[in-house]
């Protein structure tokens, strides 16, 4: 399971284009792997996010990268953070989970949530539905995915899916961990409380206190041992070998988005920095290690403004391996 994960959360390059896109990205995934990570995730998306660029910035669907980086790693786990359960069929679902764990070598892994960027369901033709309909299609989804993996032939015939003895032959190579993302307390929390081996939470650090409260009473309702259950914190990160060449990759990245540090106010600035951890490595160990003291289990990263750059991932991977005593 997760301890140090490493996001890749964006395909849009300076100077890259379709002919080159791969080998960027493979390059920052072997990084990882060399470097402390135990686990490289990609985005579930298929237009970029609001805060990272524009609708028609490039993504890569997830699963047939993490496919092709099957072969370009040795020993990180792969998976998506999280998988869109919106998207896929559960059944191909985890067919595409078994298949990832044979071509990796028994590396797969299961990250998964309700899905919930409307923009690209709408415009892409996938169901959205209100919240508590993808909740209850996660619910069902995990109820056919969970036993396909384990070896079982599961039937249900649910308000969403439905499936009748689904077969999933080939087996994995491994038990393909599960994990679930979000932070809400009363749905998302609930069901890593009843299906997974680790949460992903999303939340502001300061609520992770909360959060994980949510976590265990949902474990003793439901019988559940919290100790089962790891837990990971999402970072947005932005590492460099001195705090002023952090800063500079921060207020680029920033600036090509709309937000100018330089020219913003204080206030704005500093709740803008306050939702990164970032600095030399001295700094980032820190602020890694306050995140820790809230009683995760570890970290999942992204390096949004500097992780095309192989070099700022291993930076990365020494500094927070060294946080977590790896």
């Amino acid at each position: 399971m997760t301890k140090l994960g490493y996001q890749i959360p964006n395909f849009t390059y300076d100077g890259v284009g379709p002919a080159d896109l791969f080998g960027v990205v493979a390059g920052q995934a072997a990084a990882a792997d060399r470097s402390g990570f135990d686990t490289v995730l990609l985005m579930d998306h298929l237009y970029q996010l609001p805060l990272l660029g524009p609708p028609d910035a490039y993504m890569l669907e997830s699963y047939t990268t993490l496919g092709a980086l099957a072969r370009q790693t040795s020993s990180v786990r792969l998976g998506a953070l999280v998988t869109g359960n919106t998207y896929r069929n559960p059944a191909l679902l985890a067919k595409i989970l078994t298949t990832l764990d044979i071509v990796s070598g028994g590396r797969a892994q299961l990250g998964i949530g309700a899905g919930w960027f409307e923009l690209e369901h709408q415009s892409l033709g996938f169901e959205f539905g209100t919240f508590t309909d993808r909740f209850e299609k996660l619910e069902e989804a995990l109820q056919i995915i969970l036993p396909m993996l384990r070896g079982e032939r599961p039937t249900l015939n649910g308000k969403h899916y439905s499936v009748e003895g689904a077969i999933n032959q080939p087996p994995p190579i491994s038990r393909i961990p599960v994990m679930i993302g979000g932070a809400g307390e009363k749905k998302t929390l609930r069901l890593v409380a009843a299906y997974a081996d680790e949460s992903n939470l999303t939340s502001p650090v300061a609520e992770i206190g909360r959060k994980l409260d949510a976590l265990a009473a949902h474990c003793e309702r439901l019988g559940r041992d919290r100790s089962e259950i790891k837990v990971s914190q999402q970072l947005n990160v932005c590492i460099a070998d001195t705090h002023d060449e952090a800063y500079g990759a921060m207020a680029t990245f920033l600036r090509a988005r709309g937000l100018d540090l330089d020219t913003v106010d204080k206030d704005t600035a500093d709740q803008i920095l306050a939702m990164i951890v970032w600095g030399d490595p001295d700094e980032v160990g820190t602020q890694l290690t306050a995140v820790l003291e809230h009683g995760v289990d570890g970290f999942t990263c992204s390096l949004p403004a500097n992780g095309f750059d192989p070099d700022k991932v291993e930076l990365l991977g020494r500094t927070a391996s060294k946080v977590l005593g790896l």
